[in-house]
């Protein structure tokens, strides 16, 4: 059936048909989410395994060896990588990338299960949990009151702070960096225990039972049915420490009478730092298939009614991720219209005719509003790499409608109506206007089926410029005659051609009669420019231009938190050194914005781990943001006994080692020592 012809003698349906998928493509763009990447899923699996006060060696022989031997018997892995620090072993099983997350996350699970019985007793049931690279903090504040000291600001956070912001949908977490936490700190005498001849085994026993509330069953009271509770909870220090402890011997004594009991806060073992100031900080992270821009409007929202209600609070925004994801998002758009803009330029040039110009140029929205259907069903988002496939093929999309029209217009200059015109035209054109658009389709869909990490980025990227390309051809064999037959006018005679389109058909006729010189000239350029590839730059993700970098500071095992905060000192001077630096937000033991992913954590609450996070100037006022973060290698590159990694996501990596010694000879052998154990 010649869709074509239909279309034109049945004018209503095609319309009717176009306004539908433009309406449906309309809602289909408004249910997107915006995203600055898209969501995917790799088959990386986390196992975090916690003993309280072990130590790495020990965790290495108790706990890790044994889970990563069971892991190893699963199928399809590929690399384990564990992180072991006081207290903590996080393993990462990476499979294979054809593997199911959720195959992997259950054969993990199984793994561990199996060896659990054979585990410390005293370890706490491993976690087992796929990677969420989603998980990620978007956004990160800083809040200060005049009203409230470190604990309460800190309790504040914690409680009516994160109620209200998990509220807001898409808000996947909140967490606190620095601040403080309470704790009621119970300080044994052992002159006093041995005085009485009480142990702290005793002691530690009592006190287990405090604070504890359970079922205790059910009981009739006048005829209704009540629940029973066990309570054993104390409400104040004052309370716990005139608790009565029972001794092996039937004596009683008070827990004050052997122990100093204080209300005070936990050692602090982070702490977040705005430009030198301490401060408490906060960081939201979004849910997976959640928006970026719309979850940072929703936090926004809900901080601006907190912000109302509690005057005495103040706010700081020091990472933002949103913002970045919006920029990016507008720019694309507005380079989308641009293109489509000059496509449509470009077509007026050619054709010289505005009603033919409005044909094909009705092909740029109806064929790039319907493929928001499609991307929306296969539950794509609005990000970098679906706005880039339409970026790219928004001048193809002409085409079709544009061959087309070209013909159309040919048989017009052979003095028939429209309407005839547009019916032979169409039918005689039809087969090399299906072929061309099933040509691109077959060059842009592989692309959704590649392998490895770039195939889970391309196959948005494939599917998306298949479906805009394809409904470029619905568009051409339906919608384009259709409008032809009824809009264009007959052609008396041949149309005077323009200065340049004379000169153009003069050079192609050129080429025609010269066939060898023009092969010879086009394999110049096609060698020229495969020898050009290597002096270009390479890269998965072209660098960007944000006014927004970190500075990661990692210090050696065993360093504490004023270690860590001497460094950050030391490193935020330099960078104020640099220049083009409006502010610096430091997390030091907590937070993990710009972290690595796959340390699963592992890192929170370690003192010796900081991340700077600058905020650089906007842009036209400061060098490219490339250039800023070199001279930021150059100002920390001496940095003593501190490991630096500057950039998002970057990995340029370094050490700087500090080595003294009164004896030249020994301080030479140390530094081979060194250099050996680094190469190794």
């Amino acid at each position: 059936m010649n869709l074509s012809a239909w279309s034109i003698r049945n004018p209503i349906p095609a319309v009717m048909l176009f306004v539908l998928l433009t309406l449906a493509g309309l809602l289909s763009f408004r249910a997107m989410k915006v995203q600055n990447f898209p969501d995917m899923d790799l088959p990386v699996v986390m196992v975090t395994a916690v003993l309280p006060g072990a130590a790495p060696g020990q965790l290495e022989s108790d706990v890790a060896r044994k889970i990563e031997n069971a892991i190893a018997t699963t199928q399809g892995l590929k690399h384990i990588t564990t992180t072991l620090t006081d207290g903590v072993a996080t393993i990462a099983a990476e499979y294979q990338l054809e593997k199911p997350v959720q195959e992997a996350v259950d054969d993990v699970r199984s793994a561990v299960s199996r060896v659990r019985a054979d585990l410390p007793a005293d370890l706490r049931d491993p976690i087992v949990a796929k990677l969420e690279l989603s998980a990620q903090p978007i956004l990160a504040f800083a809040i200060a009151s005049k009203r409230m000291d470190a604990e309460a600001l800190s309790w504040f956070v914690d409680d009516t702070l994160t109620r209200r912001l998990l509220a807001v949908p898409g808000v996947g977490a909140v967490n606190r960096v620095g601040g403080v936490a309470r704790e009621v700190r119970v300080a044994l005498d052992p002159l006093k225990l041995q005085a009485l001849g009480a142990t702290a085994a005793e002691v530690s026993r009592q006190l287990r039972q405090v604070q504890i509330e359970s079922a205790g069953g059910r009981a009739d009271l006048g005829g209704a049915e009540q629940p029973v509770r066990t309570l054993a909870t104390v409400q104040t220090a004052g309370e716990l420490a005139a608790l009565d402890i029972p001794l092996g011997d039937g004596r009683h004594i008070r827990l004050d009478q052997v122990a100093t009991v204080r209300d005070t806060v936990a050692e602090q073992r982070t702490a977040a730092l705005l430009d030198g100031e301490q401060v408490i900080g906060f960081e939201v992270s979004r849910s997976r298939g959640a928006s970026e821009v719309d979850v940072g409007a929703g936090v926004q929202k809900a901080l601006d009614q907190l912000l109302a209600e509690r005057p005495d609070l103040q706010l700081t925004r020091t990472v933002d991720f949103v913002q970045i994801a919006s920029d990016e998002y507008t720019s694309s758009m507005h380079l989308l219209y641009e293109g489509g803009i000059l496509a449509v330029v470009v077509v007026w040039l050619f054709l010289r005719n505005w009603r033919a110009t409005i044909v094909s140029a009705v092909a740029l929205p109806l064929s790039i509003i319907p493929a928001f259907i499609g991307m929306h069903w296969l539950g794509f988002s609005i990000n970098i790499i679906t706005l880039l496939a339409l970026s790219l093929v928004v001048g193809i999309l002409v085409d079709d409608a544009i061959v087309e029209v070209e013909n159309i217009v040919r048989h017009l200059r052979m003095g028939k109506s429209p309407y005839e015109a547009a019916m032979e035209a169409a039918d005689e054109i039809g087969l090399a206007v299906i072929a061309t658009t099933f040509s691109l389709i077959a060059v842009f869909l592989p692309t959704a089926f590649m392998s490895g990490i770039a195939g889970r980025f391309f196959k948005q990227f494939g599917w998306t410029a298949a479906l805009a390309v394809f409904a470029s051809l619905v568009v051409a064999r339906l919608l384009t005659p259709m409008m032809a037959a009824y809009m264009l006018k007959p052609l008396a005679a041949q149309a005077h051609e323009p200065r340049w389109l004379a000169t153009y058909m003069r050079a192609s006729a050129w080429c025609l009669r010269h066939r060898i010189v023009t092969i010879a000239g086009a394999l110049v350029f096609f060698v020229g420019s495969i020898a050009l590839i290597p002096l270009l730059p390479s890269g998965f993700i072209p660098a960007d231009d944000n006014a927004q970098t970190q500075v990661n500071l990692e210090l050696p095992p065993g360093s504490v938190l004023a270690d860590t905060r001497a460094a950050v000192a030391q490193a935020a001077l330099r960078v104020q050194r640099v220049g083009h630096v409006e502010s610096i937000y430091t997390t030091i033991g907590g937070g993990s914005a710009g972290t690595d992913p796959f340390a699963g954590g592992a890192g929170a609450g370690d003192p010796r781990k900081a991340t700077l996070t600058l905020r650089l100037a906007p842009r036209g006022k400061r060098p490219l943001k490339q250039a800023i973060e070199q001279d930021l290698r150059t100002a920390l590159a001496d940095l003593p006994g501190v490991r630096v990694k500057i950039g998002l996501g970057g990995s340029n990596d370094k050490y700087v080692l500090a080595l003294a010694s009164e004896d030249p000879q020994a301080l030479a052998s140390a530094a081979r020592s060194v250099e050996q154990g680094i190469r190794t």
